[in-house]
C-alpha cells in the first residue's frame, strides 16, 4: 500500500516554519493554534520524524526539518508557478540557487562561475553562504545549500555523499604594481628569489602547490604578509606591499579592478574549480547553466 503525504498537513508545516510559529501562521491561514499544532503532530506521525523542536513558545526546526522545509519550499513554488502558468500569467518567482562558497576562494573567481546563472533567461535568485569547506559540506549533505564550489575535489575520507563536478582549471599569474612589475617582470621568475609577496595561509590548495613550485625553483621569496581571504590580499597587492598571485582565468578583471599589472605566468600551478553536489549528474539549472558556462567560456578547453 502506497504511503501518500497529506499536502495539507506540509502545507501547514511549511507555514510554520516560514513564519516562525504556531501563532503567526495559525492568524494567516485562518485556524486555531490548536488545530494547527495538532495537524503539524499528524506530519510528524506519518513521516515518523520530528520535524520541529518546540522550546516554550519557539519552534525550531529539526535537522529533518530543515530537509522537509527545503522540499516544501520547492513543492510549492512549483505549484504557484503551475497555477500561473495555467491562468496564461508570467511567473515573477525567481529560480532560488544556495550556494556555499569556501571563505578561501577567490571572490572574482565566484563571481565568474556564478555570473552565468545570472544571464539565463529566468531570473535567478542567489543566496549565497561563506565559511570552511568542512562546514558547508555539512550543510550540502543536509540538503541545505544545492552546490558547493570549491578549489579541490571531494576526497574519499570525507564522510559526504556528494560528488565532484569539475568546472575548469587554469595556470595563475603574479600581480603587482607598476613600481614593482618594472622591478621584478624582466627576470621572471628568478626575479622572485628575496622579493616582496602575498601569499595565501599555508591552508589553501593554492599555498601547497606555491610552496612546492618555490622548492622546485630554487625560489626564495620575502613572504611579507599572509592572508586567507584573497580579496583582502588584493588590497594590500594593490597598496603595494607585495606581489600576489592569482589565477589566471580572471587576470583581466584583476589587474582593472586594482589598478595591478602582470609580472609572470606560472604555467607550472595548475588551480582546478569544482562543483560539489549530492547528484552525479546535475539537474538544476541554474547549475547546469554554471557548468557549462564554465567549462565553455570561463576555462575554454582547459576543462577535462
Amino acid at each position: 500500500m502506497v504511503d501518500w503525504l497529506n499536502y495539507h498537513h506540509l502545507l501547514y508545516f511549511w507555514m510554520v516554519a516560514k513564519e516562525g510559529g504556531i501563532t503567526a501562521a495559525a492568524e494567516l491561514l485562518h485556524l486555531s493554534q490548536p488545530t494547527l499544532s495538532t495537524q503539524i503532530q499528524k506530519l510528524e506521525k506519518s513521516m515518523g520524524v520530528k520535524l520541529f523542536d518546540r522550546k516554550g513558545r519557539s519552534m525550531l526546526l529539526t535537522d529533518t526539518g530543515q530537509v522537509v522545509f527545503r522540499y516544501a519550499d520547492e513543492i510549492f513554488h512549483l505549484g504557484r508557478e503551475m497555477t500561473d502558468v495555467i491562468r496564461g500569467r508570467p511567473s515573477n518567482d525567481a529560480l532560488r540557487l544556495v550556494v556555499g562558497v569556501p571563505d578561501v576562494l577567490p571572490k572574482l573567481m565566484v563571481y565568474r562561475i556564478l555570473r552565468s546563472a545570472l544571464e539565463m533567461e529566468h531570473r535567478v535568485k542567489l543566496v549565497v553562504y561563506e565559511g570552511k569547506l568542512k562546514d558547508l559540506l555539512s550543510e550540502l549533505a543536509l540538503h541545505r545549500l544545492d552546490v558547493v564550489l570549491a578549489d579541490s575535489p571531494l576526497t574519499p575520507g570525507v564522510n559526504v555523499r556528494a560528488f565532484n563536478h569539475l568546472l575548469g582549471q587554469c595556470d595563475v599569474t603574479v600581480f603587482g604594481t607598476a613600481t614593482l612589475a618594472n622591478k621584478y617582470k624582466e627576470k621572471f621568475p628568478v626575479s622572485l628569489n628575496g622579493a616582496p609577496m602575498l601569499l595565501p595561509t599555508q591552508n589553501t590548495t593554492l599555498r601547497r602547490a606555491l610552496e612546492q613550485w618555490f622548492d622546485e625553483m630554487d625560489l626564495r621569496p620575502e613572504v611579507v604578509h599572509e592572508f586567507e581571504d584573497s580579496a583582502l590580499s588584493k588590497v594590500f597587492g594593490q597598496a603595494g606591499e607585495g606581489m600576489i598571485v592569482v589565477p589566471t582565468a580572471v587576470a583581466a578583471e584583476v589587474g582593472h579592478q586594482y589598478s595591478l599589472e602582470p609580472i609572470g605566468r606560472i604555467s607550472e600551478i595548475t588551480e582546478r574549480f569544482y562543483a560539489i553536489s549530492v547528484e552525479r549528474r546535475l539537474k538544476h539549472p541554474a547549475i547546469v547553466a554554471i557548468s557549462d558556462a564554465a567549462r565553455s567560456v570561463l576555462f575554454g578547453d582547459q576543462a577535462t
